[in-house]
């Protein structure tokens, strides 16, 4: 498979202010608030509020076929159907036997598409006008299109983090883990758009188009928001 990264992620940032811890009065009887004296603070109050980033990221890849399959028709014309028949079945044991030479099985499913096309263009030589061969069928093995929905999903998470570094690094903090990770968009198709037209002329394509054609892509969205911490300062050896 032919991996493809779309362009650069998009990147929003909001960085989330110290409490102000210094300003609360303390609450007396009769409900009055008396300025200048101040009660404890909980737990809760004195621990710092976490400072995050928000950072949203997409990727695009794509795959080209992994198979591809071919019909092959053998005719011969005789005065006799049992002649016919005979000459049938040498030509079929020829084909079987250039196959076999190729370490290929009598059921093919080809998935180097040069050897595939190397094979056709031989027979087609040696045995004329008695064997026809279809137009290449290229197609993608179960499970190719979530692989590679699963594959756009992790693009986009790593392109998202290494923006949020980035950022990080710019304004002199430390990224820390991740708060949150959601994927909010995924999508799949087949070919390219400007392919549709040709698409419906698929017997005069070259392999290579038909190739393009059945490539699949996938593309993934992601937001995820990170820890943010301060910059750790080195303490000098005294």
């Amino acid at each position: 498979m032919s991996l493809q990264q779309a362009s650069q992620s998009r990147v929003f940032v909001e960085l989330v202010p110290w409490a102000d811890r210094g300003r609360e009065n303390n609450v007396v009887s009769g409900g009055e608030s008396q300025p200048g004296l101040r009660r404890p603070l909980s737990s809760a109050q004195t621990q710092t509020p976490t400072r995050e980033v928000h950072v949203s990221g997409t990727a695009e890849v794509s795959a080209i076929p992994d198979r591809a399959q071919v019909a092959v028709l053998v005719s011969s014309t005789k005065e006799a159907a049992a002649e016919a028949k005979k000459s049938v079945c040498r030509r079929l044991d020829y084909i079987t036997q250039s196959l076999q030479q190729q370490g290929l099985q009598v059921c093919i499913t080809f998935t180097e598409f040069g050897k595939m096309q190397n094979i056709c263009n031989f027979l087609i030589e040696k045995l004329d006008s008695s064997v026809v061969i279809s137009q290449p069928q290229f197609y993608h093995t179960p499970g190719s299109v979530e692989n590679l929905r699963r594959k756009a999903c992790l693009v986009a998470v790593e392109n998202a983090w290494r923006k949020a570094q980035e950022v990080c690094n710019l304004v002199g903090q430390t990224l820390g883990k991740p708060l949150l990770i959601k994927e909010e968009e995924t999508k799949e198709w087949e070919g390219q758009i400007d392919d549709l037209q040709s698409s419906r002329l698929s017997s005069s394509l070259t392999v290579q188009q038909k190739i393009k054609s059945a490539t699949i892509h996938a593309a993934s969205k992601v937001f995820i928001t990170f820890e943010v911490k301060g910059k750790e300062k080195k303490r000098k050896n005294l």
